[in-house]
């Protein structure tokens, strides 16, 4: 067992580490979906450009933010939800002139209402390969294709009077018939969509800007896909991520500030300390103390002590008939609940007596138990005819 043990654990050690293929896209995470490549390489791709990671809300940042200084959002996640006041102001940011740069598969809300766009899905029960390319004939590479991870998602709608389609996909769709067509779709994934004197740039193939694609021969799409964007300050969002870690416990507003995190530390510190302090100076010594000794002989001398200072003969006569009973139903697994004819056969049967005997004991039992009083003769005469019939049969 020992041996085993030890092989499992050295089994467990030398295994190598299964891929986590869960979608993270956040700037620390270096699994395949994560955005740990591509978010140390923005220097390069920003070269003239100031980068801030934003791990606050939006609408924090949006509101706090200099007006005077132009500046673009990056938001990179599987899917996307502003609520109403990050929405409003979202819109007044893109409305001042600024750029927000959403990479999703899934944008719901007052935001894509606002902009009148509609993002579908198309789900496909087995996985296949995308091709991704740009409407802009001055990119060196002109398709992409990611056969990983990839959900195929593309607009349904836009608002063709603001909108302008900067990228497709083609993907196969089966239809599922009797003779099972795949129908390969063309459908537009990345629009730029004009609000106000700002630009929205939407693109559904979040996937591409993850370490798995942009280590590989497909790290041209996110570059060409920047490109729209302008030479100001860039917002790179790690707030509303898959992957980020979120505190759930209900101390999470005190641990998030600063000053009461610290208080709340001193604190218990304190009552620690006081608690042991305080033990310590006032615990007094425990005394040992023996547990009595049992001795059946003296806990019977001691009950039949104290039942003869009481001269509780009621008391003593329905113990007494209570353990007799008790008896019968151990030794000869006798139904005691009803004393009747049945049990004084059975009984006298099974212990050897004789009917008139048996019937003499129960008959007397049943007299005592009907008795409110009892007296010292009844206690001497219950106890003589029991002893008798034990003897009888031995015990």
């Amino acid at each position: 067992m020992i041996a085993v043990l030890i092989g499992i654990i050295v089994t467990e050690i030398v295994r190598p580490r299964p891929i986590n293929w869960r979608p993270s896209y956040t700037s620390v995470s270096k699994i395949p979906f994560g955005c740990f490549v591509l978010f140390n390489e923005l220097p390069n791709i920003f070269s003239n450009n100031e980068i801030e990671s934003v791990e606050n809300s939006m609408y924090d940042i949006l509101i706090q933010r200099d007006s005077s200084i132009r500046s673009n959002y990056l938001i990179i996640n599987d899917f996307v939800y502003l609520d109403e006041q990050e929405t409003n102001q979202v819109l007044k940011y893109v409305a001042d002139g600024n750029q927000v740069f959403i990479a999703s598969n899934n944008l719901t809300g007052q935001l894509a209402d606002t902009l009148n766009i509609e993002i579908r899905q198309q789900y496909d029960i087995q996985e296949d390969s995308v091709k991704a390319s740009f409407t802009n004939q001055n990119f060196e590479q002109e398709h992409f294709y990611f056969t990983r991870g990839v959900d195929p998602s593309y607009f349904a709608s836009v608002d063709t009077l603001k909108t302008e389609i900067l990228g497709h996909l083609q993907f196969k769709s089966s239809t599922f018939l009797e003779n099972n067509v795949d129908e390969i779709k063309v459908r537009p994934n990345f629009i730029k969509t004009t609000f106000g004197k700002g630009n929205f740039l939407i693109n559904t193939l979040p996937v591409a800007y993850t370490n798995y694609y942009v280590l590989g021969d497909n790290s041209n799409y996110s570059v060409q896909s920047f490109s729209y964007l302008n030479d100001e300050l860039l917002y790179w969002d790690d707030y509303k991520k898959s992957g980020r870690k979120v505190i759930t416990s209900p101390m999470r507003f005190i641990l998030n500030q600063p000053a009461l995190k610290w208080s709340y530390y001193l604190l218990v510190i304190g009552l620690l300390l006081f608690v042991i302090f305080k033990a310590k100076r006032e615990q007094r010594i425990i005394p040992i103390i023996k547990p009595l000794e049992n001795s059946s002989v003296e806990f019977a001398k001691t009950v039949g002590s104290l039942y003869y200072q009481h001269r509780d003969y009621t008391n003593l006569n329905h113990k007494k008939i209570t353990y007799f009973l008790t008896h019968i139903r151990n030794k000869y697994y006798l139904n005691t609940s009803v004393l009747d004819e049945n049990l004084i056969t059975q009984l006298s049967a099974k212990a050897g007596k004789s009917i008139e005997e048996t019937k003499a004991l129960i008959e007397l039992i049943l007299n005592l138990k009907n008795k409110t009083v009892h007296t010292e003769q009844d206690s001497l005469t219950l106890v003589q005819k029991i002893n008798t019939f034990k003897q009888s049969y031995g015990r």
